[in-house]
């Protein structure tokens, strides 16, 4: 398995100043200059001080930045298991921190200066990016399961009660509440919820009973619902946050049952695939990615068939990012770096016991956090731009 390679002048830093017991760099083998550099490492920094005795320590969170701004001008907004918020430089310096009451279980979205940032404490954040001055709070009462998807007015976010909200963008004010009632035979569901899809006016999410609904932006109210699921008692979840492709056809996928497509009008299924496990789902031209418990695979979007199938063992990914020709898939052990096209391994890079959040890419930086809470700015080289 080949290694991706580090700027010598970021090895030497990193090594410096690292945490005991953390592995930063991945490790080269002896003849690593005839191996294609996949990435190299921008900056970092430490956000987290470990905890004594702390046994497997996990950031669920993925950092962010405004994608329409330059790497050189982003500040990053990262959310650590220590209920913190930080906005950090190009550099690696630590502007400001924000302290919550609360675990963070998705990260926060950056727009046009403001990072809108969800709480595991019941709480949605509205921060200047630059400052980390509080600008508004909305007080849901429930823990905030997903990152937040924003239009010109909404901020929408999904709780671990089955509910979608919709809060005003300007006056953190909750303009619509939307609850899937679920059936008593739902009992035993997977904790973590499906990002919503905004598309054309509509929203599309998944819920723990195993329905994709369709909903009307504009006040929250039913288009249609589909099952993704066949009967059962159990894990029926619709956790992979909804894609739609150039062509608009629509995937999902649940976790008991696997993944379909879908007419994003109707939701009538055009195809499914039988997939048990998938909690992500990602899109690269005419393939379609599916990852969660113990694989990843590709798919061909007009048909399903599935082209390739990776192995993952006792491992998950949660989603992968699609980026410069390269999967990007988070595991428990390292940051796996994929062939999008036949599946290949082509490095595993661990930076200190693995990772779980989902990288963030953005103008060409992927942006990694650990689980032992440092954030690593990449620079992808590897595969055709994607």
């Amino acid at each position: 398995m080949t290694q991706g390679r580090v700027a010598i002048g970021s090895a030497l830093g990193l090594y410096g100043i690292c945490f005991a017991g953390c592995h930063p760099l991945p490790v080269l083998p002896d003849n690593a200059t005839s191996y294609h550099v996949l990435y190299s490492i921008d900056w970092w920094a430490a956000l987290v001080e470990p905890e004594p005795f702390e046994y497997l320590p996990r950031e669920l969170a993925s950092p962010a930045v405004d994608p329409d701004l330059p790497p050189s001008q982003v500040e990053v907004v990262a959310v650590t298991r220590d209920h913190r918020v930080r906005g950090i430089s190009p550099g690696g310096k630590v502007d400001w921190t924000f302290k919550t009451r609360g675990h963070f279980v998705a990260g926060p979205t950056v727009k046009e200066g403001v990072a809108y940032v969800p709480g595991g404490d019941g709480s949605l954040y509205a921060l200047d990016a630059r400052s980390g001055q509080l600008k508004w709070q909305y007080d849901s009462g429930e823990d905030l399961l997903t990152s937040p998807v924003l239009d010109e007015q909404m901020v929408l976010v999904a709780t671990e009660n089955d509910a979608l909200l919709a809060v005003d963008r300007k006056s953190g004010a909750l303009r619509w509440r939307y609850h899937r009632e679920l059936h008593a035979s739902s009992a035993f569901t997977i904790y973590g919820a499906a990002d919503p899809l905004l598309y054309r006016g509509s929203i599309y999410i998944g819920f723990s009973d195993g329905s994709l609904v369709a909903l009307k932006a504009s006040d929250g109210s039913v288009k249609w619902e589909r099952f993704l699921t066949t009967e059962g008692k159990q894990f029926l979840d619709v956790d992979a946050a909804p894609v739609i492709d150039a062509a608009g056809r629509l995937y999902a996928a649940s976790y008991k049952d696997g993944v379909y497509a879908l007419d994003p009008e109707t939701g009538t299924i055009q195809w499914h695939t039988a997939k048990p496990g998938v909690t992500g789902l990602a899109l690269r031209r005419s393939l379609l990615f599916s990852s969660g418990d113990q694989t990843l695979a590709a798919y061909l979007t007009a048909s399903g068939k599935q082209l390739w199938n990776l192995n993952l063992g006792n491992k998950a990914a949660r989603r992968v990012v699609v980026a410069r020709g390269l999967l990007m898939a988070p595991t428990s052990s390292a940051l796996l770096f994929v062939d999008p096209a036949n599946g290949r391994t082509l490095s595993s890079w661990n930076p200190g016991k693995g990772v779980t959040a989902v990288p963030f890419w953005a103008q060409g930086r992927l942006y990694v956090i650990s689980n032992l809470g440092y954030l690593y700015a990449l620079r992808l080289h590897g595969g055709s731009r994607g």
